[in-house]
């Protein structure tokens, strides 16, 4: 598809990771092409490459670098905006937008649990964007994602779910430091050390998957009725967030089973061949060391959740590790993800249209 015939889309707060990594990605994608970039005031008015300090290791496209930076909050012309905000001012810009007309991918946090706002990982529960149906924008729409833990989280317990139900949770987070934004973590605080405490990264990890998890009943989502107990630490690791998983089943299984529901598991991105879903969403490793951020975080392009170590749990049943990259899968690739499946299953009014596009998406 020419880029003429891409939906065009913003990124708000691209000078961040998050919007850094999402500018990257659009750079070649299929279906969507960069028309803005939005920041803060103090870098309104100035070329993208000048406001942005860089942090990928990939170079800045030469597009996205000669674009003017716009303030976040005036008109944008573009149908789909990618929140990269920060939660401190996300929540009524995003709201604003929406109202618009606009179809707001959002990785803040600030409307994850709104009873009518998708909390979507698109192989997980992608009828959860029905939702969108009910939400009162005036043709626009908040579209979310999870917290960057909860996304791997929810990747490995879903195939769990389906075929034994999953009962209790115990979760330990070893989370990078990109996590944390630019400037993100002093080197005096994480160089030789791991900081036990994410402000209020365990709380949104004991409640998120439950709304994931849920069933859609009655236009809204009845959560899973699960316990998450969670303990959160950064560690001096640049990409990937690890968890060391232990889980009550519902039923018995064995490991084989366990092994074959995650090995099976597809989902409908891939069902639908969307540009960003990986081949594989989950990719057991069976080395006993294995899954490592290094290693495994960019498994899928950086789209899969690597497994491994699974075993017996004395108090909880199973346990298991897990490993996904943060800022891809975890934000600005699962976000794309996002805005694929929508445009896919035609769920937004405004994007229902677009000539070559939607049309070339198979219908839900």
């Amino acid at each position: 598809m020419s880029g003429m015939g891409k939906i065009p889309v913003a990124v708000l707060g691209a000078t961040g990771s998050v919007g850094q990594r999402m500018v990257a990605l659009l750079e070649r994608h299929p279906w969507f092409r960069l028309g803005s970039v939005t920041a803060s005031d103090r870098s309104a008015e100035r070329a993208y490459g000048e406001a942005a300090r860089w942090v990928l290791p990939t170079p800045m496209p030469e597009e996205a670098a000669g674009m003017e930076v716009r303030a976040t909050g005036p008109a944008l012309e573009e149908a789909v905006l990618f929140s990269a905000l920060d939660a401190s001012v996300a929540g009524s810009i995003e709201t604003d937008y929406a109202s618009r007309g606009h179809c707001v991918v959002s990785n803040a946090r600030n409307h994850r649990m709104d009873p009518q706002v998708p909390l979507l990982v698109p192989e997980v529960n992608p009828d959860h964007l029905d939702l969108v149906a009910g939400q009162s924008f005036g043709g626009g729409a908040i579209i979310t994602n999870p917290n960057c833990s909860t996304i791997g989280l929810a990747l490995a317990l879903a195939p769990l779910h389906d075929a034994f139900g999953v009962e209790r949770i115990h979760v330990v987070t070893l989370q990078a430091i990109s996590g944390a934004g630019i400037p993100g973590v002093s080197s005096l605080q994480i160089i030789d050390n791991v900081v036990p405490f994410i402000p209020g990264e365990e709380e949104r990890i004991e409640t998120e998957p439950l709304k994931i998890l849920g069933q859609l009943e009655d236009g809204g989502i009845t959560p899973a009725s699960i316990t998450v107990s969670a303990q959160c630490n950064r560690v001096p690791v640049v990409d990937g967030h690890t968890l060391c998983v232990s889980v009550t089943l519902g039923r018995e299984a064995s490991a084989e089973a366990i092994l074959g529901a995650w090995e099976s598991f597809r989902g409908e991105p891939t069902a639908l061949g969307l540009p960003s879903a990986p081949p594989r969403p989950i990719v057991y490793v069976d080395e006993p060391d294995h899954p490592q951020p290094r290693i495994h975080r960019d498994l899928g392009n950086g789209m899969s959740a690597a497994v491994g170590r699974l075993r017996p749990c004395p108090l909880l049943g199973w346990k298991f590790v897990t490993t996904s990259h943060n800022t891809v899968r975890g934000a600005a690739g699962g976000a794309l993800l996002c805005a694929e499946l929508a445009v896919a299953r035609r769920a937004v009014v405004g994007l229902r249209d677009f000539d070559g596009h939607a049309g070339a998406a198979p219908a839900n």
